[in-house]
């Protein structure tokens, strides 16, 4: 009875054995897996960190470049002036205008046709400060540093670029 005694006991302790080391491996395989869990969430918010940096910058870059699209468009714009004077003879009365012709230019491609204003001149009138005085499209008012004035430019030429496709429709 004493042989079995000993082969039950170091049966008992073989298995108290291999538990011990299955739990203390479990801990173990706990620990790691807790630490590449740590490892996988640091990696993935300094992945998520780097793509939100890298959207702002790519809608920076886009936004510079519609910027810059438009500060070019907009200095290929300009405005063609003439003016001249204008007599109408009635019996006696002879009455002079100052009239003013404008309109806008894309590089070398008309947008829009001659616009002409009309002013009556008075005796005495200095007609080249009158000249300069009276604009339809306003040259400092619409290039002015001011973004009301860009997009006061930018309706003109919308405007002048769409009558003749509004006269066609009509």
């Amino acid at each position: 009875m004493d042989a079995i005694w000993w082969i039950v006991w170091s049966g008992i302790c073989a298995v108290g054995s291999g538990a011990l080391v299955f739990f203390v491996m479990q801990s173990r395989m706990e620990v790691l897996l807790s630490r590449q869990r740590e490892e996988l969430t640091e990696a993935r918010t300094a992945l998520a960190a780097q793509k939100e940096a890298l959207e702002d910058s790519v809608r920076h870059a886009h936004e510079t470049a519609k910027r810059k699209a438009l500060d070019e468009f907009l200095a290929d714009i300009r405005v063609e002036e003439r003016s001249y004077t204008r007599e109408h003879k009635a019996f006696f009365l002879t009455k002079k205008s100052l009239v003013r012709q404008e309109r806008i230019y894309f590089r070398n491609i008309p947008l829009s046709n001659w616009v002409e204003q009309e002013v009556p001149i008075e005796e005495g009138a200095d007609i080249e400060k009158l000249a300069q005085t009276v604009n339809i499209f306003l040259n400092q008012g619409l290039l002015g540093e001011d973004l009301q004035g860009e997009s006061r430019l930018v309706d003109a030429v919308l405007d002048a670029a769409t009558t003749p496709v509004r006269k066609l429709l009509r």
